[in-house]
């Protein structure tokens, strides 16, 4: 982790993705609705195309056309995004790892918050992702794998202020994950379904603090079936359901007018096949605006889900990230840098019966610069680390791998 963070801090500079870009402007539809179209366009070189031990470098473009959608009515707000990228790769490799990511995600926000904030509050979201091997830790909670995969996203949360001091919230969700698995070519990843259902409790202690309990039940689905690393009538069959569920309590509001966080505290509980496992568990998140240009953000977690490189497996995810963002000249030059860190233990094997563990490390240095509502620039310098223990380690899939990346945006 010391090479990861040296490395990454030696860069001059590193750019948000497409996406973090500032959107200025947009085509006013009505009142209540703008519309944001963009593009951009991007040079990357890459000296681990494949994330391998044995390394190949290589060189690619991104062309990537999208847009946003907002709608703001009395009291509800509607948000989505559309967008399209296609990696074309300058090298010997063009020919596996040439592809296409899109996506789209909507956000509902409604309340009818009377005085001091009492009243109901509804978000409704979904999103969708087909995401290229053109990946990286900084998505998705630092998966990093370099696979193509699609996800799929469904979450609802109602809120209600019951008094001034207490608080509480229902939720519900779905996610949906799926890996494009080449078996002759390499070992296959497993994707799995969850849906989960839960419910927090607040109370406010003080004007900053609320104290806050949680809980959660969940059900999982795993892709476990591999034509090539599984024999019917041979291997064992498997069960691919499994269930987990988890307790926490902590502290969340506002420490003062700058800063926001949330800390929860507690248990998790998961049975997968004839196995059971329990681990502390924890979900940290924090938002620090130090001034008017500073901002930086953290945010952590813990939880059990069905493994995505092991058949019949579990999986002990450990994921948290920090960044910190800076804005100047008069806000048209930002500059940013991040870490993230990703690690998946495997207690238990039902198949193959050993334990690994995983772990994946990527720090980014950012800078975008504004020239004017229609035309941005952006570069960047990422550095990514994974280390492998246990069983898996006579693999020798250690890697690493740097990008840099220059392109400029166009948007209306």
């Amino acid at each position: 982790m010391k090479k990861l963070l040296f490395i990454a801090a030696l860069a001059v500079a590193a750019a948000a993705q497409a996406e973090e870009l500032d959107r200025p402007g947009g085509i006013r539809i009505g009142q209540r609705m703008t519309l944001k179209p963009y593009v951009s366009f991007s040079f990357t070189y890459d000296s681990n195309v494949n994330s391998a031990n044995k390394k190949a470098d290589g060189q690619s473009w991104c062309a990537n056309p999208g847009a946003t959608l907002e709608y703001n009515g009395d009291n509800w707000r509607l948000f989505g995004g559309l967008t399209y990228q296609y990696h074309a790769y300058s090298s010997n490799y063009s020919s596996s790892h040439n592809n296409s990511s899109f996506g789209e995600n909507l956000v509902f926000n409604w309340s009818d918050s009377e005085n001091e904030g009492k009243g109901w509050h509804l978000m409704l979201s979904e999103s969708y992702q087909m995401i290229s091997q053109d990946d990286d830790a900084m998505n998705d909670g630092g998966r990093g794998v370099g696979r193509d995969r699609s996800q799929a996203n469904a979450a609802a949360v109602l809120e209600r202020r019951f008094t001034e001091k207490l608080h509480g919230n229902v939720n519900a969700s779905y996610y949906y994950l799926h890996y494009d698995n080449k078996e002759l070519s390499y070992g296959p990843m497993y994707g799995w379904t969850r849906w989960m259902v839960g419910a927090e409790l607040g109370y406010a202690a003080s004007k900053w603090t609320d104290l806050l309990i949680a809980a959660n039940y969940a059900g999982y689905t795993q892709d476990n079936n591999s034509y090539l690393y599984y024999t019917p009538g041979v291997d064992p069959v498997l069960d691919d359901h499994s269930e987990g569920y988890s307790l926490m309590g902590g502290i969340g509001s506002y420490m003062t007018e700058r800063i926001s966080y949330k800390v929860l505290l507690g248990w998790s509980h998961y049975d997968y096949c004839t196995s059971s496992e329990d681990a502390p568990t924890y979900m940290i998140s924090a938002n620090w605006k130090m001034t008017d240009n500073w901002n930086m953000m953290l945010m952590g977690s813990r939880y059990y889900s069905p493994s995505e490189t092991a058949r019949g497996s579990s999986a002990l995810t450990d994921t948290i990230s920090w960044g910190i963002a800076h804005s100047m000249v008069r806000g048209k030059l930002t500059a940013a840098f991040d870490v993230a860190y990703r690690r998946q233990e495997h207690p238990f094997n039902t198949y193959q019966r050993f334990d690994y563990e995983q772990d994946v490390g990527t720090a980014r240095l950012s800078l975008n610069y504004t020239i004017n509502r229609f035309v941005g620039v952006f570069t960047s310098f990422e550095y990514q680390q994974a280390w492998y223990s246990g069983a898996a380690k006579q693999n020798n899939y250690d890697y690493d791998r740097w990008r840099a990346t220059v392109g400029f945006r166009l948007t209306y």
